[in-house]
């Protein structure tokens, strides 16, 4: 196999780990040496060719070729295994509709969230279990760290340069899922809901503000859970953002329970928080924001989503404590979230 980037000489590992700061081509964590072999490694394990675009970013026209992706995986930590994760990654952030430019470069400081569904999930040993937003395992961290290396090295998205994030949130560091399928009982996965086969891994890409944790653990009523996590939706679309568009709803075991019980499936839960997640531009008086309410839009309603599918419902967590997570959009509708298979040509 013929790669096609120069290469640089260092003494050590020392001087490797200086040469990467120095450079800006880390974000700060120590990397693993991008070397031939193991690029090479990484490319043959999924058949790519060095050259192959997998996506291309729209607004600078920049073509993302699988060696320049494969560099980034290497020192990111991924091992071959996980590459075909971080490129369907890279493909789905490509897509129009993602508008990774935008996302990423905002001053809203939002993140990409990976959500793995599939098969690939247990080869990969991914968790879906505890402390599942934070870097549950090996892969899910390098893989996320995968994406975020991608975008500072290959788009030249770093903090105060073309990142510019006021705030920014830890998700940048990496943030990477894989969604609980077999615990999720009559639950569909989020890739099914989204057109991919059982049979099939995919890995969905998210552009998401930080994670919200909410707790309801003195009800079975399905309808009281979802009460509470319309609240924290609306909450956030007085406290930051009232444009409408994709949210995530991340459900433990133990709320899931509660749903599966009443025989509330995903849908159910999509059309619940559609309905009632919507607040008046009258709201935001009380929370400090009278400036922007006019005796014209004060009456003007606002829905969180356009329609119940741009709900994203995951289930994933730990098995105990009544908990949930809502995770906001970057900016309402400006951003969709964009699902890609893994390995496969789902339209060909």
């Amino acid at each position: 196999m013929k790669l096609l980037a120069r290469t640089l000489d260092v003494s050590d590992d020392d001087e490797l780990q200086q040469l990467f700061r120095e450079r800006g081509w880390t974000d700060g964590l120590p990397v693993v040496a991008p070397t031939p072999a193991r690029v090479e490694a990484m490319l043959s394990h999924s058949a790519f060719a060095p050259d192959q675009v997998i996506g291309v970013e729209s607004v600078k026209q920049r073509a993302l070729t699988a060696e320049k992706v494969a560099v980034n995986a290497v020192l990111a930590g991924c091992l071959p295994p996980d590459f075909p994760v971080v490129a369907a990654a890279v493909e789905a952030m490509c897509r129009p509709e993602f508008l990774v430019h935008g996302a990423t470069a905002s001053t809203g400081g939002c993140a990409v969230l990976l959500v793995v569904n599939g098969p690939i999930r247990r080869q990969l040993g991914m968790s879906s279990a505890h402390s599942v937003l934070a870097g549950a395992d090996r892969a899910s961290i390098c893989i996320g760290r995968a994406v975020r290396l991608v975008l500072r090295n290959l788009l030249e998205v770093r903090p105060g340069e073309l990142d510019r994030s006021t705030l920014g949130h830890p998700g940048k560091i990496s943030w990477c899922v894989a969604e609980d399928e077999e615990g999720a009982g009559p639950w569909r996965s989020l890739a099914a809901e989204r057109g991919i086969p059982a049979d099939v891994s995919s890995v969905t890409a998210f552009a998401a503000s930080g994670p919200r944790q909410i707790m309801n653990e003195w009800t079975t009523d399905p309808a009281e859970v979802a009460t509470t996590i319309v609240a924290e939706i609306k909450a956030t679309m007085l406290h930051y953002s009232i444009w409408p568009g994709n949210y995530a709803v991340v459900v433990p075991p133990q709320l899931r329970t509660v749903f599966h019980d009443a025989g509330w499936s995903k849908a159910d839960l999509r059309a619940f928080v559609h309905e009632h997640a919507v607040v008046r531009r009258t709201d935001w008086e009380a929370v400090g924001k009278a400036a922007v309410v006019t005796d014209r839009n004060r009456h003007y309603e606002y829905r969180a989503l356009p329609t119940p599918e741009h709900l994203l419902v995951i289930a994933a967590g730990g098995e105990a404590g009544g908990f949930a997570s809502v995770i906001p959009p970057w900016l309402g509708p400006k951003s969709a979230a964009s699902t890609a298979a893994i390995g496969v040509c789902i339209d060909c």
